[in-house]
């Protein structure tokens, strides 16, 4: 079993989350006492977050690019950036390192193709829907994305920042990301990317008729089978 090398905190909700999925996916491959080789690297959201809304991609880069280089070191063997947006980095911190970083847009991608999907809707933070970095590479692999318009940015950007990533779950923020999902349905989307690691934690299957693409579980699911090499 390889070890697998998490860059999490980002927040430290969805890295439980990332936590628990791989562990699960590992004991249900193996079985028995069996559980993932992980090493953890968890950052200061807050700093992170900061040079988010400053626009200093390179200031988080270099603390994401000093974790990423910390696992390497300790021993992982492939690294997993637990959060979609911190995705935009990831050529200066892969630029840095000699052990490669699965990419969440890539096995988003592999799992909407696996299912026929074309045609996407992406939620995320606002630099994940408006930005190219990752939308990009999901066109790439084929597919077209459909991202929310207006006032719907704002609305799926601030459930994110002010309650998701505090821990709280609203109800009323779940009817308004269900009427946004509905929005992007009636443009053509035939399924629903969970593009923040976040997000997962408030929308499941129940709550659109949409397939919803979990990110958070397909890249946790897609690194356990890169840690048992192809198993």
């Amino acid at each position: 079993m390889k070890t697998i090398g998490l860059i999490g905190g980002m927040s430290w909700e969805s890295t439980l989350t990332y936590y628990q999925i791989i562990n699960e996916a590992v004991k249900r491959e193996l079985g028995g006492l069996h559980s993932a080789k992980l090493l953890l690297a968890s950052v200061d959201f807050a700093q992170i977050e900061a040079c988010q809304q400053r626009g200093d991609w390179a200031q988080s880069a270099r603390i994401l690019t000093d974790a990423a280089q910390s696992l390497e070191a300790a021993g992982a063997e492939f690294l997993l950036i637990c959060t979609n947006t911190m995705h935009k980095v990831v050529p200066q911190i892969q630029a840095a390192i000699h052990i490669p970083i699965l990419h969440i847009a890539d096995a988003a991608a592999q799992a909407l193709r696996e299912q026929g999907i074309t045609t996407a809707a992406l939620l995320g933070t606002k630099y994940t829907m408006t930005q190219d970095f990752y939308k990009e590479r999901l066109k790439a692999a084929g597919l077209q994305v459909l991202t929310p318009e207006g006032q719907d940015v704002e609305t799926v950007n601030d459930v994110i920042f002010q309650e998701l990533c505090l821990g709280i779950l609203s109800p009323v923020s779940r009817e308004k990301y269900c009427s946004i999902i509905g929005r992007l349905a009636e443009r053509g989307a035939q399924a629903v990317i969970l593009g923040c690691t976040e997000i997962g934690l408030l929308i499941g299957q129940k709550d659109t008729p949409l397939p919803v693409f979990d990110t958070t579980r397909i890249h946790a699911e897609r690194a356990v089978l890169e840690a048992l090499c192809g198993k």
